[in-house]
């Protein structure tokens, strides 16, 4: 049986500054074909839906499709700030290979 993904305490806090649940939002994560590696991650803010995974922390919701689940069993989503930006960034053991943006990889 597969590890459901989770979500770090900074990803979270990062969410409430966003003030994501006040808008009834929560931080989708879903992985869809294409991008450079042949998987990409799409995130946004969106409105659970009926079978979503959902993931929960400090007031906020991360939710994942029922498609998307299998690719992402065991990862981990966090937020990073660097010098060259800040994002929601996923550390994904299924992956074999990613790309340099980091939002492409395969299996």
């Amino acid at each position: 049986m597969q590890l459901p993904p989770t979500v770090t305490p900074r990803a979270f806090e990062r969410l409430a500054e966003i003030g994501a649940a006040g808008q009834g939002q929560a931080l989708r994560v879903a992985v869809e074909g294409g991008g450079c590696s042949g998987f990409q991650y799409e995130i946004e803010l969106d409105s659970p839906k009926d079978d979503d995974l959902v993931l929960e922390g400090s007031g906020e919701k991360v939710v994942v499709d029922a498609i998307s689940l299998p690719f992402l069993g065991g990862a981990v989503i966090d937020f990073s700030e660097e010098l060259i930006g800040a994002r929601f960034v996923i550390n994904n053991p299924n992956a074999t290979s990613s790309c340099g943006c980091g939002t492409s990889f395969s299996m």
